[in-house]
């Protein structure tokens, strides 16, 4: 990982935690209607005036790695929180949803669980609470993330807390009866699409993980300029995203469609990532015996889910999120992040092996993880995604110069 840019987002981070939380417009309906505090610091109490029932909005299909450590901290905890509600939305959804309370002064969500995505639209937007460095000693268990989190977490300007990791991609994927000699570049695998149109597919980056990584992962792969700079550094990404379009049909939304098109021979090869190479296979969503590859010049470019909560959530519930995450950050809670392969490996903090995880998920990787994975992993620069506001412009450039008019909704 490049230290100037590690060193550059940690850098932003720390200039941007002086932010103040905003006032809660109206009680809340959960218990624990004491207004937001004027400012952030540690003035808040060690617990909630009373159990508090949490509203937690999932973006990121975190909850499939993280519902199993909230359940438990509800059962550990009821006079903390007495009852969770969970509901889904995606991303391009979010910025809206939750503005849209703020301004209306009623915010019934109270803890978003978001990738880079929504995580950078909301800090665009000025949505979410300034969490750090003001309640550092609430969250002790960041203090132990793995070097690779602890730059993810860089990106949150101390608005959100990383929950789970992984080094993502991008990957291609692939089944070998249908592609037996797969694409060894990115002009390879241009030079497939032409020759197969209709066959390479890959879901629109504002709404997909493996997109997202593909995106972000072809200025490495192609050698331009500033692969931090999406305007100005990308000239030949964005020339090789034009020209291949010009062979893809459309972009579905979300990654699952690109999955079941691959299994079902819609197309033939999909953009992937570790996680999405592991848990279709483990769900019968692709079959077992499909491959992964890697591009000539391949970055890993890192990912991760983060807990964000909107301002305006009230002072008893901020506590009671702010324990729940210091909660999640333990070794045994993350060694669920396992799960199926879904965000592989997916803990965030150091010392959690395989080993810890639960049974089913230590069976899942074992027969559907790859050995491969650990020398990859091992033996590859891994970069740091764009920032904030990086991200939001390439997202928009995308939309408007390369989907535009092909965008499916599933």
């Amino acid at each position: 990982m490049s230290r100037r840019r590690l060193a550059s987002y940690l850098t932003a981070g720390v200039a941007a935690m002086t932010v103040a939380l905003t006032a809660c417009g109206a009680p809340d309906s959960g218990g624990g209607d004491e207004p937001a505090p004027a400012a952030s610091g540690a003035g808040l109490p060690d617990k909630p005036s009373r159990p508090v029932t949490l509203n937690i909005l999932d973006v990121a299909g975190n909850l499939q790695l993280t519902q199993g450590m909230i359940d438990a901290f509800v059962e550990e905890h009821p006079d903390v929180v007495r009852d969770v509600t969970y509901s889904k939305a995606t991303t391009p959804e979010l910025a809206g949803k939750i503005k849209a309370q703020q301004d209306a002064g009623r915010v019934d969500i109270d803890l978003v669980l978001t990738g880079v995505d929504g995580l950078a639209a909301g800090i665009d937007q000025g949505l979410w609470m300034q969490l750090l460095p003001d309640f550092s000693d609430r969250l002790t268990g960041m203090e132990n993330y793995l070097p690779a989190a602890e730059a993810m977490q860089g990106l949150a300007d101390g608005q959100g807390v990383t929950v789970t990791y992984y080094p993502s991609g991008p990957l291609i994927e692939y089944l070998p009866a249908n592609v037996p000699n797969p694409p060894k570049t990115a002009e390879e695998l241009l030079e497939y699409a032409k020759a197969n149109p209709g066959k390479v597919q890959y879901a629109r980056p504002a709404n997909s993980g493996p997109g997202r990584t593909f995106l972000m992962g072809l200025p490495y792969l192609l050698g331009d300029s500033d692969p931090s700079d999406p305007i100005n550094g990308w000239d030949k990404t964005w020339a090789y995203l034009a020209e291949l379009g010009q062979y893809i049909d459309y972009y579905p939304s979300g990654t699952t469609e690109t999955m079941k098109n691959l299994a079902n021979g819609t197309v033939n090869i999909v953009a992937s990532t570790t996680g999405w190479d592991i848990n279709p296979r483990v769900l019968g969503t692709v079959p077992k015996e499909a491959e992964i590859g890697t591009l000539e010049g391949f970055h890993w470019v890192t990912d991760a889910h983060y807990a964000v909560i909107p301002k305006g959530v009230s002072v008893d519930k901020q506590v009671a999120i702010l324990s729940l995450l210091e909660w999640m950050l333990t070794p045994e809670q993350q060694a669920k992040a396992y799960d199926s392969g879904y965000f592989y490996p997916g803990p965030a903090i150091a010392d959690v092996p395989l080993s810890m995880a639960p049974a089913e998920s230590q069976a899942a990787i074992n027969e559907f993880g790859r050995p491969e994975y650990e020398d990859l992993i091992e033996n590859n620069p891994t970069e740091l995604p764009l920032d904030a506001k990086a991200l939001v412009a390439a997202f928009d450039r995308w939309d408007r110069e390369i989907g535009s008019g092909k965008v499916q909704q599933s």
